[in-house]
């Protein structure tokens, strides 16, 4: 069969063994030069590298994959993630450092990417989903994994009804509907997704801490929510008063606990530079979450204060009652906050996706804070341990050592066990489990009582399609079911416990049956004889 210029030349890159960024664009050159043909566009030619996978002319690579897809970083840590906003609606909290816009939730901006994205569907969950699914697949990314992120006001607070056709909608978007099915019941909903173009294999929701009770977990697990963030900013009553946060540090501790017993993964949003904090007392701050075992959260977003106009916070930095930090002050304190992270926490965020135009002053207009946090600390010599600056992105190879490793710790009165699969000095992380058995006494829902629960589990890396195997790529290499043997063991052996409930997100359910669990009561169960 003969084949034209542009088929030629990915037949050619795939012959390449050691392709990188600048051979590519010299044999981009070369091409054109010899041949007369034009210089290929890269959504060009990662069209007909799939063509060419699909008719099996070519094998998939890796590496091919790497250089072509558009925005690379969206999958790299084996999922795609996609924002979904809900509509705006009264807050609960009064917090004198958040903006108020007409029509955007409270505390967003309109110009912020994601907003910009909501307020072209109108706010509608399908609509979003769909469109950002398109997108992402139009540059090259696979999306059969997906994880949700509902963000935008306090999640807790929308009334049920809106809630349960908010969830319908993604699932409905996610099974590849052709109109808003919300009419459908969830349940049904969601079995049709485990076996969907594109399984929703987590959904993270942002809520109050002082909103958590059984009651909502209960609801939240029905929906098929597996993560929470919550909005703890601060950890002193006395910071979280002046910003008129409107609740205490023990129903942060609460909160915790009860989410951690259910299974979920905890993640905090934690402010730098509230009104009445210091440089000291941030620094103090990041310990205590890491020392005291009522916090120890397991996905960490530090949102350096970004001081706007639309605020009650700027009438007092228009007072002199108000300093935000300088570049310097923040990036210094960064620094030491990251030297002190513990490994089974990933810090997913160091800024707010807000434009530097909007910001008044301060170190946080700095869109690539993170980088320039990194890139000191690269200097000192020192380095940050979270899961997100360990996890691999595209240096995986078949043949590096990976190991199992254990790490154990107290936190919210359970016993958390860490495992991983990583290289011997801790720097790439392949894999990673978490593993809680909660103490006798604790209030945990009834199919929960007496099993070891897995809270999470994922490898990391480029994302390889449902069903797929690569060789150059760390997924569906069998590290989770490693991991997932392992920590059966440890129940049974450890614990004397002979049961197992896995926290899975709706599309990751196939996954568990195959190892042996069963649905029950939203978790996936499984008896250990």
């Amino acid at each position: 069969m003969s084949q034209n210029p542009i088929e030629k030349f990915v037949i050619s890159l795939c012959d390449e063994p050691e392709l990188t960024p600048k051979k590519l664009l010299s044999m981009q050159r070369d091409f054109a030069r010899g041949t007369a043909s034009p210089f290929f566009n890269t959504d060009e030619l990662l069209q007909t590298y799939h063509n060419l996978c699909s008719n099996k002319t070519v094998k998939r690579s890796q590496t091919i994959e790497g250089l072509l897809r558009l925005k690379n970083t969206r999958s790299l840590s084996g999922i795609v993630v996609v924002s979904v906003l809900t509509k705006p609606y009264e807050c609960p909290g009064k917090c004198i450092y958040c903006p108020t816009f007409n029509g955007v939730p409270k505390s967003y901006l309109p110009d912020e990417p994601a907003v910009m994205r909501a307020l072209t569907c109108k706010f509608n969950p399908f609509l979003q989903v769909r469109s950002r699914l398109r997108a992402l697949t139009a540059v090259g990314h696979k999306t059969d994994k997906v994880n949700i992120r509902i963000i935008g006001g306090t999640w807790s607070y929308y009334p049920k009804k809106y809630q349960t056709w908010f969830i319908k909608s993604l699932f409905a978007a996610a099974n590849g509907s052709p109109t808003n099915s919300s009419s459908t019941k969830l349940d049904e909903l969601q079995e049709k997704n485990e076996l969907s173009p594109h399984r929703i294999v987590e959904i993270s929701i942002e809520t109050r801490q002082d909103y958590i009770d059984q009651k909502e977990i209960k609801r939240l697990r029905w929906l098929g929510i597996t993560k929470v963030e919550l909005g703890v900013q601060s950890i002193y009553d006395k910071v979280l008063l002046a910003n008129n946060r409107g609740n205490t540090d023990s129903e942060t501790i609460r909160a915790t606990k009860l989410l951690k017993e259910a299974g979920f993964k905890v993640s905090y949003q934690m402010m730098l530079n509230l009104a009445g904090s210091d440089l000291d007392q941030d620094q103090s701050m990041f310990r205590q979450l890491f020392g005291n075992q009522n916090y120890k959260p397991d996905h960490l977003k530090i949102y350096p204060l970004a001081l706007v106009r639309q605020t009650s916070l700027f009438d007092l930095y228009q007072k002199g009652k108000y300093l935000p930090y300088s570049e310097g002050q923040l990036v210094t304190l960064l620094k030491k906050i990251k030297q002190n992270v513990p490994r089974y926490c990933r810090i997913e965020r160091v800024i707010r996706d807000i434009p530097a135009s909007n910001i008044v002053c301060g170190g946080a207009k700095i869109s690539n804070l993170r980088q320039m946090v990194l890139l000191e600390m690269f200097k000192q010599g020192t380095a940050c341990n979270c899961i997100r600056c360990r996890e691999i992105k595209s240096g995986f190879s078949i043949n590096e050592k990976f190991q199992l490793t254990r790490l154990d710790y107290g936190a919210s009165d359970g016993k958390e066990i860490f495992l991983s699969i990583e290289s011997s000095d801790h720097t790439k992380l392949l894999s990673l489990l978490r593993l809680r058995v909660n103490a006798e006494s604790s209030s945990v829902l009834p199919s929960l009582r007496g099993a070891g629960i897995i809270r999470e589990i994922h490898t990391y890396g480029p994302q390889v399609s449902i069903g797929e195997h690569q060789i150059d790529a760390a997924q569906h290499q069998g590290w989770g079911k490693k991991l997932v043997c392992s920590a059966e063991e440890i129940i049974k052996k450890e614990f004397g416990l002979r049961k197992v409930a896995v926290i899975a997100g709706v599309g990751v359910r196939p996954y568990f049956r195959k190892l042996g669990y069963k649905l029950e009561d939203s978790y996936m169960v499984k008896n250990l004889d």
